[in-house]
Order: C-alpha cells, then sequence, then structure tokens
C-alpha cells in the first residue's frame, strides 16, 4: 500500500509509541529494562536531590574537624569539595552507594552489564556531580547526565 501524501491541513502527525526510540517509555528505566517499582527500579530526582545533601553534609562535618587539625587541604569549603569527591569515589567504587544512598535506600548500578560499578565510574560521577549542571540536566528517565556519561544509573536497593 503506498503511503498517502499529506498537506498541512491534515495537521501534525503523533508518533506511535514505538517510533521515536527516544521517547519516554511506560515508566522511567522500562527500556533500560528495569522494573516500574521495587528493587532495581530508578530512583526519583528527588530522592537523589536528598541523598547529595546528606552526602554534602557528611563531607562538611569531615572538612570541620580535618580544618581544626590541618589547612593542608584549605579552608572548610575547598576541603568539603575535595572530601565529597573523594567520598563519593571511594564508596561508589567499594559499595556502589554513598552515605547518603545508604541512608535513602538507594544505590548505583551500572547500566550495561551486571559488572561492578568500576573505579573510573565511581571517580567520574562525584567529579560532574561538583559542576552541578551533569547532575541536574535530566533524560526523560530522570537519570542525570553523569549517570549517562558513565554508564550508570541510581536505582532502588
Amino acid at each position: 500500500m503506498a503511503k498517502q501524501k499529506r498537506s498541512w491541513i491534515d495537521g501534525p502527525q503523533i508518533p506511535a509509541d514505538f517510533d521515536d526510540p527516544d521517547a519516554p517509555g511506560k515508566w522511567p528505566g522500562e527500556k533500560m529494562g528495569l522494573p516500574e517499582k521495587g528493587a532495581g527500579s530508578l530512583i526519583s530526582v528527588a530522592r537523589r536531590i536528598g541523598g547529595v545533601c546528606i552526602d554534602w553534609a557528611v563531607s562538611w562535618m569531615i572538612a570541620i574537624v580535618l580544618t581544626n587539625f590541618t589547612d593542608a587541604l584549605g579552608d572548610v569549603a575547598t576541603s568539603t569539595l575535595i572530601i565529597f569527591v573523594i567520598l563519593g569515589w571511594l564508596t561508589g567504587w567499594f559499595f556502589a552507594r554513598t552515605p547518603g544512598h545508604a541512608v535513602l535506600g538507594m544505590g548505583i548500578a551500572r547500566v550495561d552489564a551486571e559488572a561492578p560499578v568500576g573505579w573510573w565510574r565511581a571517580l567520574v560521577r562525584p567529579l560532574l556531580t561538583i559542576l552541578i549542571l551533569p547532575a541536574v540536566m535530566v533524560d526523560s528517565d530522570g537519570r542525570g547526565l553523569h549517570d549517562k556519561a558513565t554508564g550508570t544509573a541510581v536505582i532502588r536497593g
């Protein structure tokens, strides 16, 4: 059957569910094979922000204590930033979750395999997070650009 010729009078053509591979799924993470609810499902942006705030508070408290003994890492603000990156890197690498993730019942997972997150993904995530923009710019699933860049997702777990 030949495709009908359309004119401007017909109005816009609305794509079907499977026409656009970048269109959002029925739930966040559906197109990545993640469940809608429960363990392994994607976390909301608000919950991820809560995790970052907890991690920042932990880093800030450590920085306050540390700067009382030495100024090797600079003042409290600079120390907090350095500790935030180190904390996110080491806990993401070894435990696949930061302290904020652990408190709120979430963790980091690779979306391409069942393998661990790995050291370089765990390092790049907090480095991009401190730039703020990659973390707040999200796709249709709610994954930040820092997660897309590293092939990871923050999931329940």
